[in-house]
């Protein structure tokens, strides 16, 4: 990168490659529902096409921010981008489930460029410009996905589901390309051993944790495989952090993430997680449900897809106001505000449901919400930690954000699945089980404001000068 290309082309080349990275979540949902026949394999199976890719994610983000502290941040987005392209590939090539399994589970791991792209810019941008470039990167998190519906859901209606995979690794060279050409080499580095134990642990320990929670409606609450999981990650998590604390030079400082600052934003960034899937998972399934089940609206993949995603568009376009809004009242205050709009969408929902519009304005909503509070929660993470260690400590945010949507998927594909009515010889959700998912979201909304309000005002006094200290 020349040191006279502008910072608006850094800022750009990282964004759109959040977009890609976040894009990969969405990229099957158009055709979840006709995987086992695509595929010749059972339901439990082709769900870990999804299940896979949440899992990888989990585990990879925090370690990938990890290692663009230690070893340059550019570099390892590049290499993130490299195991996307590997992915598309194995996907795009594989004739059965297994390949494409594993091609999934390598485009997974591309997550970690979103708090990495962060993290770079705090490195280059000047305080005046961090905070709107620090909102349109994290909104990047929502943003791809929804732009990304309905781009799949065209494809998939004209084209072989196979091309879904080729444009991932076409967008994965684009990616590549405009990181190589914009994004300059690290210079801020933490040296120092990399703590592979460490990193076994926390992919043991999330792995477990995560497989509990999203196969259990599966496997049985109460099975030797889910109880065994769960509790096994849990123990193996509390060994790490045993371990974590005690090692000169761990994977993740613990004692930074248990400031209070960093604590209750990564506790509000699961609520927020979970609020913001919620809304992915309830939403489409109802304007997609026949309109005789009394509880769906009847419209095709491609409509619903359009109506979705301009909560995407929403995000992207308060990106400039909330680095305003950050620059005068302060990243706490958005936090909260935003986490009020979720909550409040939640509360819509329950009171007006009865009309494609209503739906629509309530998926509005959920945009401006999730899109002021993705774009605080890295502001109040960067103000709070030491500036070495900035990409580990997103990561654990970004973390946080995938506990919420894992939990959230489950939660509410077991609610669903749990009030049904028989229609054309199909169970269907009740409006009633929609109803207390929207009950979920507006409590789970309402204790992320909650826990918002516990962040302290101020930074510590060793935050980075460059993050400014408003409230």
């Amino acid at each position: 990168m020349s040191r006279t290309t502008p910072k608006w082309l850094t800022v750009f080349a990282l964004a759109f490659t959040g977009l890609t990275s976040a894009y990969m979540f969405t990229l099957v949902v158009p055709i979840q529902s006709e995987l086992p026949e695509l595929l010749d394999a059972s339901r439990q199976d082709t769900a870990w096409v999804v299940t896979i890719t949440l899992l990888v994610a989990a585990c990879a983000t925090p370690i990938s921010g990890r290692l663009g502290d230690m070893y340059g941040k550019r570099r390892i987005v590049l290499i993130l981008i490299g195991f996307l392209l590997l992915g598309s590939i194995v996907a795009a090539l594989s004739p059965n489930i297994v390949g494409l399994i594993i091609g999934r589970g390598l485009q997974g791991a591309t997550t970690g460029v979103i708090p990495l792209g962060i993290a770079i810019m705090r490195d280059v941008l000047p305080p005046a410009r961090l905070g709107t470039a620090v909102a349109l990167m994290s909104a990047t998190m929502g943003v791809g996905g929804s732009l990304g519906m309905p781009v799949s859901a065209w494809v998939v209606e004209n084209l072989d589901w196979h091309a879904l995979f080729w444009i991932a690794a076409g967008l994965g060279i684009v990616a590549a390309a405009l990181v190589v050409a914009f994004v300059p080499p690290s210079v801020l580095r933490a040296p120092g051993r990399f703590d592979v134990p460490g990193v076994i642990g926390l992919t043991i320990a999330l792995s477990g944790i995560l497989l509990a929670i999203s196969r259990g409606s599966d496997w049985g609450w109460l099975s030797p495989a889910t109880l065994g999981a769960g509790l096994g990650g849990v123990a193996v998590l509390l060994l790490w952090g045993w371990y974590q604390l005690r090692t000169p030079e761990p994977l993740l400082d613990l004692r930074v993430a248990a400031r209070p600052a960093v604590l209750f934003t990564n506790l509000t960034a699961i609520c927020m997680g979970f609020a913001l899937f919620g809304s992915n998972v309830t939403l489409p399934q109802m304007l997609e449900l026949p309109a005789g089940t009394g509880s769906g609206f009847g419209l095709g993949v491609f409509e619903t897809a359009l109506i979705v995603m301009p909560a995407g568009l929403i995000m992207m376009l308060i990106s400039p106001l909330s680095g305003w809004l950050e620059r005068v009242l302060g990243p706490r205050i958005m936090l909260s505000a935003g986490t009020g709009f979720v909550a409040l969408s939640y509360v819509y929902l329950l009171l007006w449901n009865d009309h494609v519009a209503h739906l629509f304005i309530a998926n509005l909503i959920v945009g401006v919400g999730i899109g002021l509070s993705f774009a605080a929660m890295p502001m109040l993470i960067m103000r709070s930690v030491p500036a070495a260690e900035t990409g580990a400590s997103n990561g654990i945010n970004a973390l946080a954000r995938s506990l919420g949507t894992s939990t959230a998927s489950t939660v509410m594909a077991a609610v669903l699945a749990a009030m049904v009515v028989e229609y054309d010889g199909v169970a269907v959700p009740t409006l009633d089980a929609f109803l207390l998912c929207f009950w979920l979201g507006a409590i789970t909304g309402a204790a992320a404001c909650l826990l918002s309000l516990f962040i302290p005002r101020r930074p510590p006094v060793e935050a980075h000068p460059s993050v400014p200290a408003r409230g």
